[in-house]
């Protein structure tokens, strides 16, 4: 683990792997065989469980457990105390308990406090907003918020919200942020919630 930074109150598998120039803050556990990317930075008291797989470039902030059956892809913020789960039918005394997978998709940002129920994927570049309760797949680019989330509208690669008047008229899902000029196409439930 060369060009590794990892704070003495950390525990790292020698059974893990961790990318370059990652980061591991105070009292962070690392299990055997999770694999973590490049550049990314797991905060103080972070868990990370066996054989979880992190992409590159991640910022997981204090607090997060992710547990193993939860995979999250490249450029994903993972806010303070935000929850995943992987058992629908959890109980204390269950023996055969079955994982049920979870899947964050490339740079999808999960606000503080936000809950993700286990068996969905949240689409590339979503924004879950803090302390929404996640229940279903969310599509790329929708901003959700409560409980359970909702798509109340769409944000961009950027991560600012889009407006009514980003939309270019020749399409009526195509948008152009007007902070960083990307184009981006909505899904069609994420395009119908975009307001003023």
């Amino acid at each position: 683990m060369t060009e590794v930074s990892v704070h003495p109150t950390a525990e790292v598998s020698p059974k893990a792997t961790v990318g370059r120039g990652t980061k591991i803050w105070n009292q962070v556990q690392v299990r055997e065989e999770a694999v973590i990317g490049e550049d990314c930075i797991l905060s103080k008291d972070v868990y990370i469980d066996a054989g979880v797989h992190i992409g590159s470039r991640v910022k997981v902030q204090n607090g997060v457990s992710v547990y193993h059956g939860v995979t999250v892809e490249d450029d994903v913020f993972l806010g303070p105390h935000m929850v995943f789960t992987n058992d629908r039918y959890p109980r204390s005394f269950n023996t055969d308990w079955q994982e049920v997978e979870t899947l964050v998709r490339k740079g999808a940002s999960i606000g503080a406090g936000a809950v993700i129920v286990c068996g969905i994927t949240l689409g590339e570049y979503s924004m879950i907003g803090s302390g929404a309760v996640v229940t279903k797949d969310i599509p790329p680019n929708a901003l959700v918020v409560g409980n359970p989330a909702r798509i109340v509208g769409g944000v961009c690669t950027c991560g600012l919200p889009l407006r009514l008047a980003d939309r270019l008229l020749e399409s009526a899902g195509t948008f152009r942020c007007s902070h960083c000029h990307e184009t981006i196409a909505l899904p069609p439930e994420v395009a119908v919630e975009i307001r003023k």
